[in-house]
Formats: structure tokens, C-alpha cells, sequence
């Protein structure tokens, strides 16, 4: 007999699962049905800055398969402009609405798949409802900026600076607008990355010409005529005529949440490592859920289109009558604003101590290059080691050209327990153009060992 499964999100989560079921059951034996509430399916969510930036473009070149394409390709009913707006786990059935109609049916289903995904911080504001204040999460929310800037406002506000807020700061200042950058913190991309590293980020955005206003928070908003005139706070007014929240995320979870589905401690939808829910045939993936974190050995909320992908193709090899796990994350990450690079992996230092190990650090300076050869840059390395084993814990990088993509060496190096004495003899490539005769990675984990020992 048939099965039915209903996937609710029609982007990375919920249509790697729909793509890997279908590789594991033909439409004889599986009928899929996605819903998604926006215009589009399977796009590219991290792309959408650099679209905003004029670096691509068209949002089409964002779009890896459309409805259409999942119909006669795949034999998956992709329904755009379809919000969900009810599980009822005894019916066995959501409730859907097509918000172009506003007709509403409950479709029932055997298996249930989750990718609601998550949204933007929106905090409740006077003046927040203004004309002119966007979050960015979706394509939609893209294009609705890109066409804003085609007006050709001359100030943009950025409030938070972490990654979003600063790829997008970098995007408005390739409309030539004058950008203000509001963070609470005192640095930017905190916790993300530790204050001395981060004090690289701030140098960096001020020497592109930008202007960051750290240790703020943001009180509301004025308005003229509807429309967003200044961003308030405890220290004045700032002018702006377009302001992007870049506060990060919140996962999506009222759904699950009000069919009696289980949320972990991080406040995701907590899953097994297969991806099954606390209900009977439910699966979830995706920003919405929560992930085992390899070095801390805690559940947290990391909201990247590299886990939601693999999580959602795990899910639905599952499905699909296979057999998959997801074994975790150690929450690499990498991202650029204008020419400097940052990555990180592991844990920083504080995140080291809060998860009861004891940190021992080492930063290093160097250059992407062999110094004496052309359009050698400067890299700054922090390795964060466990006292005593020597463990590589996390690590750090911010730098220019070359600099962001040596975090994969060492996100590799933490997925498998290496040591810091065990990094410096790893055989990695050497020529002039790509790296000094050691490179940095290897300086950093040499100076790391040293520490390690003298604590022995």
C-alpha cells in the first residue's frame, strides 16, 4: 500500500529529505506532498547577501530546483504559497492554507517531515512595524531588500553584528550608502568569536569606512509618514532610510510545539540521530531542530544550510526505507565582510570553560602567502587546547585572501580528537603562492603544544 509523506518547508531541510526519500521509494510506493509558504523551493538562503550586494545577479541563480522541476523530475508535489497552519498527530493530517485563495484542508499522511526552519529576531519596538525595516531569512525577504536599495536611499542601519548583520553591512556598502553598524555586544560576531579576535573584525569595519557603535542597544525606531527616519538608542538617534535587523534567528517551532511534539533544553525541536521527533513518524531537520554538539557534548541551536542539508538528506535516506545517522557538528563556520575573512570551529575560549574543560590558547600572526611572495596578507590564528591532553578544543581565524578556508584543516582535526602535538606534523601542501614553508596552522598548533607542556 501507498504511503503519503507531508513535508512542511520547501527549502534545504525539507526537500534534501523529500529528494533522498524519493531516491529510496518511487512515487509507487511513496507519495510526497511539500508546503511552502513563500514563492520558492530549494534556494540558496546564504547567497541571498551577496544577491543584495549586486555580486549575483539574479535571484534565479540562487534557485537549485523549482516546483516544476520537483513535479517532473522527481514526482514531488511542491506547493509554494502553502502555510501550514495545524499538525493534528491523531488525525495523522496538517492543516493547510493556499495563501493565494485562502482556502484551507487538512491533507493527511503516513510519514511527517519537518523543516519549518527559523526566522528573524523581530523584538517588539516602538516604530518596528515602519516602512523600511527588514529582516532577511528567505529569498523573498531578499528580493523585497534588493528592490528597496533600487530606490536609492543614501543611509542604512544595521542592527547586530554578527553574521548576517555584517555580510549585509557589506552588501549595502556596495550600494554606496553610508552604513552604521549597531551591536550591544562589545565587539561584533560575539560569542562566535573571542574579544581578541573579534577586535580584528572591528578594525577591519571601520577601516572599510564603516561605522560601528558597539556596547548599544537599540530602543526603537522613528518614523516620518510610516516610514523608518532613525534608529533610537540609549545613546541618540541615528538618521537612516533603510534598517536590516541582523539580531540573528529563532527556530520555528510553535507547530510541533502545539501538536505536543518535544523541544530540547536549547528550546529546538529535540531528535534522535536519525531525526525522528518524540512523535511516531515524525521527522524533523534544519534550523528548527537542535544539534549534538561533538566537543561540548551539549544540544545547541546552530542555524546553518550546511547541517540542514545534511541533516534533511539523513532524514529522508530514513524515510526511504534506508538506514543514516547524523553524528553532530563542531560548528565551522566561515564568512567575509568586504576583503577580510573570518572562520571558527570548536569552541572559543569562554565557550571552553563554560563546558567545564580548561583552555589553554595560542594566537599567532602571519601571512596567507610565503612573506617574500606577491599579495601575501596577514592571518591571525588562535588555537584553543585542552590543558593536559592537549586536545585541539576550537579554533579561530580572521584574515585576508587565502585566510577563512585553513579552518577546514583544523574543523577535520577536532571531528577526529587530534591533538595539538599531532596537528604540527601534519603533512600539509606547501608552495610560495599558498603558504609559507609553515604554515599558520602549523605555527599556531607549535606554539599551542608548548603551552600545553609547560602546564604538564
Amino acid at each position: 500500500m501507498r504511503e503519503r509523506l507531508v513535508v512542511i518547508g520547501g527549502d534545504a531541510a525539507g526537500m534534501s529529505a523529500a529528494s533522498a526519500a524519493r531516491r529510496g521509494r518511487g512515487p509507487e510506493e511513496l507519495e510526497i506532498v511539500a508546503f511552502e509558504r513563500g514563492n520558492h523551493t530549494s534556494y540558496s538562503a546564504c547567497g541571498i547577501p551577496y544577491f543584495i550586494g549586486k555580486d549575483v545577479a539574479d535571484a534565479e541563480s540562487l534557485i537549485a530546483r523549482t516546483p516544476a522541476e520537483f513535479s517532473r523530475n522527481h514526482h514531488i508535489d511542491a506547493r509554494i504559497r502553502h502555510e501550514v497552519r495545524s499538525i493534528d498527530l491523531d488525525r495523522r493530517a496538517v492543516l493547510a492554507r493556499n495563501l493565494d485563495t485562502g482556502g484551507e484542508a487538512w491533507e493527511g499522511f503516513d510519514q511527517l517531515m519537518i523543516g519549518t526552519g527559523a526566522s528573524p529576531v523581530r523584538p517588539s519596538l516602538p516604530g518596528i512595524d515602519a516602512e523600511g525595516i527588514y529582516g532577511v531569512q528567505t529569498l523573498d525577504d531578499g528580493l523585497a531588500l534588493r528592490t528597496a536599495l533600487e530606490r536609492q536611499p543614501r543611509r542604512a542601519v544595521i542592527v547586530g553584528a554578527g553574521y548576517i548583520g555584517l555580510e549585509l553591512a557589506e552588501a549595502m556598502s556596495a550600494w554606496g550608502l553610508e552604513v552604521t553598524i549597531v551591536g550591544r555586544g562589545a565587539g561584533p560576531m560575539l560569542p562566535a568569536l573571542d574579544p581578541d579576535m573579534s577586535d580584528l573584525v572591528t578594525d577591519a569595519v571601520r577601516g572599510f569606512g564603516m561605522t560601528i557603535l558597539l556596547g548599544e542597544s537599540v530602543t526603537g525606531f522613528e518614523t516620518r509618514a510610516g516610514r523608518v527616519s532613525a534608529v533610537l538608542t540609549g545613546q541618540g538617534s541615528i538618521p537612516a532610510d533603510v534598517v536590516v535587523l541582523g539580531l540573528g534567528v529563532q527556530p520555528n517551532t510553535a507547530l510541533a510545539l502545539d501538536a505536543g511534539i518535544r523541544l530540547g533544553p536549547s528550546g529546538a525541536i529535540a531528535v534522535d540521530g536519525r531525526m525522528r521527533a518524540s512523535a511516531e513518524g515524525v521527522w524533523a531537520a534544519g534550523d528548527c531542530v537542535e544539534k549534538f554538539h561533538r566537543i561540548s557534548r551539549r544540544p545547541v541551536r546552530l542555524p546553518l544550510g550546511t547541517y540542514a542539508n545534511k541533516e534533511g538528506r539523513t532524514a529522508g535516506i530514513n524515510i526511504g526505507g534506508g538506514y543514516a545517522t547524523f553524528p553532530g557538528v563542531v560548528g565551522t563556520a566561515a564568512m567575509k565582510i568586504c576583503s577580510t575573512e573570518v572562520a571558527r570551529t570548536g569552541l572559543g575560549e569562554p565557550e571552553a570553560r563554560d563546558a567545564g574543560l580548561e583552555p589553554v590558547c595560542a594566537v599567532v600572526e602571519s601571512t596567507t602567502r610565503a612573506g617574500y611572495y606577491p599579495g601575501a596578507r596577514p592571518i591571525r590564528t588562535k588555537l584553543i587546547a585542552e590543558r593536559g591532553s592537549g586536545r585541539l578544543l576550537g579554533a579561530q581565524i580572521v584574515g585576508e585572501e587565502g585566510a577563512a578556508k585553513r579552518i577546514d584543516v583544523l574543523s577535520v582535526a577536532l571531528w577526529h580528537g587530534t591533538t595539538v602535538e599531532e596537528l604540527i606534523n601534519m603533512d600539509l601542501a606547501y608552495a610560495p603562492p599558498f603558504s609559507p614553508l609553515w604554515d599558520p596552522v602549523l605555527i599556531a598548533a607549535r606554539k599551542a603544544w608548548d603551552k600545553v607542556a609547560a602546564t604538564r
